[in-house]
């Protein structure tokens, strides 16, 4: 960069005006290097030096105000763009959006550009893929295959592996896998896809074998394919397969990178090697938010609560702050444990982290009051919560209150469950059950009655377990 911009500051001092061309490419510079500061400075010293702002000087700071990922910055100079129908503006645009992750924005201006006519590149439409990958819009992914294949989008190599990415997300391995084998042109990319698909639909040993078929073709993964099937030797416990991707990345003498390294770590912990966990964890020179999640959690996870709460204070002590996912696993481990008051503790303690508790560590802390008998603990929190309570927490107090014969609170929680969802029988049962428990057969009667006056009727494999 400094070449570049030396040469720039050469033209100021000899009084040399540049052109569109040069300062967009200055711009595109900064842009690449995420220099943030210095991109909206020198943003700022072309305005007061009333350089030339013309469509491509103005694409290229839309472009680097995406990567920097300042969305009103560049929402507002995409409107004055916009109106002057820069079809590569609204293409820059729908890209940032769904960098930024507003991927509600991405499937809405895309809708739009399609309404006026607008000509759309493979980028972008690789974009609005993603973006229905991340928020799940199964029909209108769908809808955009069938426009690829319209407008023969479909023969790009990155349209095809973000429609593999889509479907496996989607679940639909069947699609996926065909797009893969038929596709023209196979890039480790493409790989990927259908590696981290198999492995989103907890098909690990597919996800395996396709590994080796890459390797054997001579594909060189990358750290994103490692990472993908190491997650794959995590889910099955295969431990000799994750010992011999490890000897692979010694081997080639692949570049050990953060995520890689906590990938290796979680495996380990996973297939039952803490020890060997905790030496890479260690051994690592820098350590983020999920690396020390993944140790946490692996020592919760094998009941070592002790540990996990120790190596937690050495967190606090370090330069990383702790994260939700960080207090999941400590409540998960104390929950196992039954350790009311470290759990309790715990809880309190994510305010003063500024981590807002979510559904899940409300389930954890319900979970482990009503599985020790606090039960008048686990009910005040359920109605004290943010949040509706799911079936989950629903299923563990009733479970809880039945096992504690707390029958006259099991019915005042199974009624409002009921009522919370008039059309889940698995509630209905959950009230009937414990009316039955408490002898009252009249109400138990009459609940099994309202359960069939509602239209729904016993189910086997119900998501709510009583």
């Amino acid at each position: 960069m400094e070449g570049s911009f030396g040469m720039f500051w050469e033209m100021q001092r000899k009084g040399i005006q540049p052109d569109g061309v040069v300062i967009s490419c200055l711009i595109n510079e900064l842009g690449k290097m995420m220099l943030v500061s210095q991109g909206k400075a020198f943003h700022g010293f072309v305005i007061r030096h009333c350089f030339p702002l013309d469509g491509t000087v103005c694409n290229s700071l839309l472009s680097m105000y995406c990567k920097f990922e300042l969305l009103s910055v560049a929402e507002k100079l995409f409107r004055r763009i916009c109106e002057e129908g820069d079809k590569e503006a609204w293409n820059t645009m729908v890209k940032g959006y769904a960098k930024m992750k507003c991927d509600v924005k991405c499937i809405e201006l895309f809708r739009k550009i399609l309404n006026l006519g607008v000509e759309i590149d493979s980028a972008s439409l690789v974009s609005v893929i993603s973006s229905c990958s991340h928020i799940g819009a199964v029909i209108l992914g769908k809808s955009l295959h069938c426009y690829a294949v319209k407008t023969s989008f479909d023969l790009i190599t990155s349209v095809v592996n973000s429609l593999i990415d889509l479907y496996g997300k989607m679940g639909d391995l069947t699609v996926a896998w065909r797009m893969f084998r038929e596709a023209d042109k196979t890039t480790v990319v493409t790989w990927n896809a259908m590696i981290a698909s198999y492995v989103h639909c907890e098909r690990s040993d597919k996800a395996i074998a396709l590994f080796d078929r890459m390797i054997s073709e001579n594909f060189k993964p990358t750290s994103v394919t490692l990472v993908t099937v190491l997650m794959a030797c995590a889910d099955t416990g295969s431990l000799e397969r994750g010992q011999k991707i490890h000897q692979y990345i010694t081997e080639t003498g692949h570049e050990m990178n953060l995520s890689l390294t906590t990938a290796l770590i979680d495996m380990y912990a996973k297939c039952g090697q803490l020890e060997k966990s905790r030496q890479l964890f260690n051994a690592a020179d820098q350590k983020d938010a999920v690396c020390w999640n993944v140790m946490i959690s692996g020592y919760g996870m094998h009941g070592d609560v002790e540990s996990a709460i120790e190596l937690f204070e050495q967190m606090e002590e370090s330069d990383v702050e702790p994260t939700g996912p960080t207090f999941l696993a400590l409540l998960s481990a104390c929950t196992h444990a039954g350790l009311v008051e470290q759990g309790k503790s715990l809880f309190h303690k994510m305010e003063q982290s500024n981590v807002k508790p979510n559904l899940k560590h409300y389930s954890c802390l319900v979970d482990l009051l009503s599985r020790s008998g606090h039960l008048e603990e686990a009910e005040a929190t359920v109605m004290s919560m943010p949040f509706a309570p799911d079936g989950a927490i629903w299923g563990t107090m009733l479970s809880s209150c039945m096992t504690h014969e707390e029958y006259e609170m099991g019915i005042r929680m199974a009624e409002l469950a009921v009522g919370s969802d008039p059309g889940n029988d698995g509630y209905y049962i959950m009230l009937a059950n414990m009316y039955s428990a408490a002898g009252k057969w009249e109400e138990a009667e009459r609940a099994r009655e309202m359960m069939k006056e509602s239209g729904v009727g016993k189910k086997a494999g119900h998501s709510v377990v009583y």
